[in-house]
């Protein structure tokens, strides 16, 4: 199956593919963000790879290692699964750290929503075209995106059932 998706993208993709990846017998592919859409399309549409199960979208921030000056600060990640032949992949697509956006998935797979939202509140990517792109796990008053490495750290006691009613000086 490795080989078949790579024949795949270079017969139809060549032009978006920057670099395939294969860490740890884990294939990924590296492409340009305004292809992902097509691609995705093109890989729900082909009957003989039968890609249909968009499995995970996640991020990681750069910010401070020379990938992000070089290619971008954010990678966004697009696991993807054959059900019938149990093979899993990536798509990674590199986005710039000032105004990070790349096209939603929601109109290929209705699972991409909360996906999408959950990147969205942690790292700030936006998903152009998402149905409805707000904050799923953050409190509506948080500014700023906790899972960015530039996001200031704060410290909260949390609180449980044994220290309730212990006064702060205490606790700290």
């Amino acid at each position: 199956m490795k080989e078949r998706i790579r024949e795949f993208l270079a017969a139809k993709f060549s032009e978006a593919i920057l670099r395939e990846d294969d860490f740890r017998s884990q294939q990924s592919f590296y492409i340009k963000p305004g292809y992902l859409m097509p691609i995705c399309e093109a890989l729900t549409d082909a009957p003989d790879l039968d890609i249909k199960y968009l499995a995970d979208i996640t991020c990681v921030d750069w910010l401070g290692h020379p990938v992000a000056d070089t290619e971008g600060r954010f990678e966004v990640v697009y696991n993807l699964y054959s059900l019938t032949t149990h093979y899993r992949f990536f798509l990674k697509a590199m986005l710039g750290g000032e105004k990070p956006e790349i096209a939603s998935l929601t109109p290929l797979w209705n699972g991409a929503n909360w996906m999408e939202r959950e990147v969205f509140d942690l790292f700030g990517i936006t998903f152009v075209g998402h149905p409805d792109l707000t904050k799923i796990l953050t409190p509506d008053d948080l500014e700023g995106h906790p899972l960015r490495k530039d996001f200031s750290l704060t410290y909260e006691v949390p609180v449980f059932t044994w220290n309730k009613d212990l006064p702060p000086e205490v606790i700290k």
